[in-house]
Parts: structure tokens; sequence; C-alpha cells
């Protein structure tokens, strides 16, 4: 039988000029590893919004898996900027295999 470990799933809805800021701040957290998508639009509290590469306003989603303790350093490292910079940070307990990699 295959053995699982919990980990935290990190999603990060970010302007994509912000990528590299959150990228910095997993780095930093000791996370080994992240992944950038692009967003093409979207709905929320302030209604629906599409990206706009001319305003400079398209989004990206940063994905990364980590450690408990690793997620919750990340997540107090962002944690000053998620309103001023209209951050979205969710994280649920994810089963990954070869939990050492995370």
């Amino acid at each position: 039988m295959i053995e699982t470990v919990v980990r935290k799933r990190i999603e990060i809805l970010a302007d994509a000029a912000l990528a590299r800021k959150v990228t910095d701040a997993i780095d930093k957290a000791g996370i080994t590893g992240w992944t950038i998508t692009p967003v093409q639009a979207g709905k929320g509290r302030d209604g629906r919004w599409r990206e706009e590469r001319v305003l400079g306003t398209d989004k990206v989603l940063i994905l990364t898996i980590a450690s408990q303790d690793n997620a919750m350093a990340l997540a107090a490292d962002i944690a000053p900027i998620l309103n001023s910079h209209r951050l979205l940070l969710s994280m649920w307990d994810v089963e990954v295999i070869r939990g050492e990699k995370f």
C-alpha cells in the first residue's frame, strides 16, 4: 500500500506584477517549489474582472505545497500585504505521496 503524508496546499491569487514578491516569500519560507498559472477572469465581492495586460492588472494563481510549519511561515510573511495588494490566499490539507519532497 502506498503511504501518504498530510501537507498544506496553498493557492495565492495575485496581480502578475506581484508574482516575484510572492515567489520570493515562498522561497524564504523554505518551501521547495511553486507553479504559476495565468488567470483570465473571475468574480469577487467587487464584481467581475478580466485580465488586462494593457493596464498591467492581469492576474496569476501561484500554487505550492508545504509542510505545516513552512505554510504558516509563508502566511505570516504575506499577511501584511494581503489587503494592501488585494491578494487572496487559501490553504487546506492535502495528502501527498513522497512527502519528503514538500
